[in-house]
């Protein structure tokens, strides 16, 4: 038998949006046996508690954002990730904002923030969800493939197809959530040069950076682009390179680090079905939106199985 955890005490986080470049601390709480984990805002006077579910998410197109309006929260998938990876079921997260902080643009400080504070074991039994038959789904607005198989543990193995880009088709495993510590919940998002430009020149993307992002370039820049470029990113332009096709001035951390990221952005979406799934997860193609379409769809074979 399998039993709950949360965290044995509180730990607090501050840094810039992804997005927004607002800053924003965030706390995160333990909660109490089955109560999952909830989102709320702190900075609003009617304060509203959100709890992490695949069909409470609003919007999807530049990361995963927890409900609408007033009370929405963006950008919760590393967070999410983190918890997942650490088998936390119950956790209460408040915000003095309406983003998640980028931080590097991994999981892993929320990562090392809960192993500092310590992971706590609660006296109920685990939820968790068997996968019991193949399942199969596929998202045809993005070409994204889920299948699913029996097995006794949570495993993912995750391939991603850039063509014509300096990414190409790559791979990436997690056997188990024991390795997830090392080889996922350190790897970074990564983004396009040309999916950005027209961001900066509209002046959004204000919390992003070459410190928590990998920016992967498909064509040659000239002298005075990469000034203009050093600029825009605050970075001394003699230390400002291209290198391998990514526009950094440190090293991916793995060959495969785009797979792997979209490895990592899997966990946390997949973690708003509502609790610790068991089954072997092979993904192609992920991405928010896909990946929040599959979890509601697991949601509802779970429906239907308890019928």
């Amino acid at each position: 038998m399998e039993y709950q955890n949360t965290i044995y005490k509180e730990f607090r986080l501050t840094g810039p949006g992804l997005h927004t470049g607002r800053t924003v601390t965030v706390t995160v709480k333990p909660a109490p046996d089955n109560f999952g984990i909830a989102f709320r805002r702190t900075d609003r006077n009617n304060i509203v508690t959100q709890y992490a579910l695949a069909d409470k998410v609003g919007e999807t197109s530049r990361g995963t954002t927890l409900g609408s309006g007033h009370h929405s929260i963006a950008t919760i998938e590393h967070l999410m990730s983190a918890l997942h990876g650490m088998k936390v079921d119950n956790a209460l997260v408040e915000l003095d904002g309406g983003e998640i902080p980028i931080i590097d643009g991994s999981a892993r400080p929320w990562l090392l923030q809960l192993a500092r504070v310590g992971i706590r074991q609660q006296g109920v039994e685990r939820k968790v969800f068997n996968i019991t038959e193949p399942l199969h789904f596929e998202f045809s607005k993005t070409g994204s493939i889920y299948d699913v198989e029996p097995c006794d543990h949570f495993a993912v193995e995750c391939e991603i197809d850039f063509k014509d880009s300096v990414i190409g088709h790559q791979t990436a495993v997690m056997n188990d959530l024991s390795e997830y510590a090392a080889s996922i919940a350190p790897c970074r998002t990564f983004v396009f040069l040309h999916e950005i430009e027209p961001l900066l020149h509209l002046n959004l993307i204000k919390g992003g950076s070459l410190d928590n992002a990998l920016v992967f370039v498909n064509k040659e820049l000239t002298g005075k682009q990469l000034k203009r470029l050093a600029k825009t990113f605050n970075k001394d332009v003699r230390n400002f390179k291209v290198h391998d096709g990514v526009l950094n001035t440190t090293d991916p951390y793995f060959p495969n680090e785009p797979a792997r990221h979209k490895l990592l952005d899997f966990v946390g979406d997949v973690r708003l079905f509502g609790s610790m799934i068991n089954g072997k997860f092979k993904i192609y193609k992920p991405g928010h939106k896909a990946n929040n379409a599959f979890a509601r769809f697991l949601m509802e074979y779970k429906r239907n199985q308890e019928k």
